[in-house]
């Protein structure tokens, strides 16, 4: 493990506990820190709150953002040599002063009464987990592309995504908080929410406690690789076998409709050609899933897209004995 070095504003040990303290791990994204440190400058919590920021190797001005003046506690710390978001997370929270921890991306806004609503929910007993809507930025409502990427969570999300999390410290600590060994870059946060349900914590959506997340263009390359590293999403259904059944897993082995629909269609090749009819009754399903994607122009990419997520699941169903394509 690295060694961090902490930033020059620290919040002094005298100073009273905050009612929650917010942790977000950061790499290389330093507009879009900004723009989360300015939405939470806004929050209309009356109570005290903290933010650490633990920055995870980053290269670019996020040392600069850091170290501007704000109107709230915050604590940096640095790590030279990148560890992953699970393991900055767990910095982060370990750091933290406050009973109850809020996480967010570095990627996403809060709106003003994003803490407020969660710290209420949490209050109703010491083992809540709150968890919060994500939309895309209506900011950046322009930026929808084939090769954007954002996240949407309504109505509670099984695979709860640290972009809207809140965790009472006692929880973290009785659980150890990420499990940075097996979910080092993905599935971490799905993992620590289940463990906690498990553990006989009581899970809670938040309508009120709204996050808006970035719009990004990867890329056609970005895009692929974000598919690729999906590879411990089977660990994760190993380990919890009740998020089949909760993530409404399409068959309850497929990720994706879509992959089952590639994978019908790749069928199509060993089926004889006198057999049209079924070729054609096995193809049409993912052919027109295609179109809806975005027109003939980029069918070939999705069904890369596809065939690449269905490889790395594929890999992880092995290593994992936990069939999910």
């Amino acid at each position: 493990m690295p060694s961090p070095s902490e930033g020059s504003r620290l919040v002094e040990a005298s100073a009273p506990s905050p009612a929650v303290s917010v942790v977000v791990a950061t790499r290389n994204r330093a507009d879009r820190l900004r723009r989360l440190l300015d939405g939470l400058a806004a929050q209309d919590l009356e109570e005290p709150f903290d933010v650490v920021v633990v920055d995870d190797g980053s290269t670019d001005d996020t040392a600069a953002v850091l170290a501007a003046e704000r109107t709230f506690p915050l604590r940096s710390l640095r790590r030279e040599t990148p560890g992953g978001p699970a393991a900055a997370r767990n910095e982060g929270w370990r750091a933290a002063r406050g009973a109850l921890i809020a996480f967010t991306d570095d990627d996403c806004v809060p709106t003003p009464g994003w803490l407020r609503a969660l710290v209420a929910a949490a209050r109703a007993d010491d083992d809540v987990v709150a968890q919060g809507p994500v939309r895309p930025d209506p900011a950046e409502a322009g930026r929808h592309g084939p090769y954007s990427r954002t996240l949407r969570v309504e109505q509670g999300n099984a695979w709860f995504p640290t972009a809207n999390m809140l965790y009472p410290r006692i929880v973290l600590e009785r659980l150890g908080g990420f499990d940075e060994q097996d979910f080092p870059v993905a599935g971490e946060d799905t993992d620590l929410a289940w463990r906690a349900h498990e553990d006989g914590a009581r899970l809670v959506f938040v309508p009120d406690a709204l996050v808006h997340h970035a719009v990004n263009d990867l890329g056609r390359v970005g895009k692929l690789k974000v598919a690729a590293r999906w590879a411990d999403l089977p660990a994760l259904v190993a380990r919890h076998p009740e998020l089949r059944e909760r993530a409404n897993l399409h068959l309850r082995i497929f990720w994706k409709r879509e992959h089952d629909l590639l994978l019908r269609t790749l069928v199509t090749l060993a089926v004889p050609r006198r057999a049209w009819p079924l070729k054609v009754a096995l193809a049409y399903p993912y052919a027109r899933a295609l179109l809806h994607r975005g027109g003939p122009k980029h069918a070939p990419y999705w069904a890369l897209h596809d065939a690449v997520e269905i490889l790395a699941l594929a890999r992880g169903s092995l290593r994992h004995r936990a069939l999910l394509l």
